[in-house]
């Protein structure tokens, strides 16, 4: 039987979070030792300044896999923004060649604005991600 001090640590993984907008998408970081969040920034939503600005932040924390939250109507009903941001999951893997999970998003920016944040895009990011976090095993 082998003892506690001598099982092998499971590897922390860090993960970017995306909040999609069609203006701004929020970001945040996070990993699976604190399974908490932290907003970063948003960035603007247009053209491949998008993308140039993720790859830097990509670069930067150099995260193990990518989160982006989908958005569904109250009665789980799919609507254009929730195809809008499977595309934008979809162009972070193709781009990134990172696994890309993805997280239902309803009521995010509500909790966001609940909690007084600055940056609404970025937090509603650090929320689907701390959601994410919380469903891992």
């Amino acid at each position: 039987m082998m003892s506690q001090a001598s099982a092998p640590a499971a590897k922390a993984l860090s993960f970017l979070a995306f909040d999609f907008g069609t203006q701004r998408v929020g970001v945040a970081s996070g990993n699976t030792i604190t399974r908490a969040a932290q907003p970063l920034r948003s960035v603007a939503a247009t053209g491949t300044a998008r993308f140039d600005a993720i790859g830097k932040l990509i670069t930067e924390w150099q995260p193990d896999a990518l989160v982006v939250g989908v958005p569904f109507h109250p009665d789980g009903a799919a609507h254009e923004t929730t195809e809008r941001a499977r595309r934008f999951a979809r162009q972070l893997h193709g781009r990134f060649h990172l696994t890309v999970h993805e997280v239902d998003e309803r009521y995010t920016t509500t909790e966001a604005q609940s909690n007084g944040a600055p940056d609404l895009d970025a937090a509603s990011a650090a929320i689907i991600l701390e959601q994410f976090l919380r469903g891992l095993a």
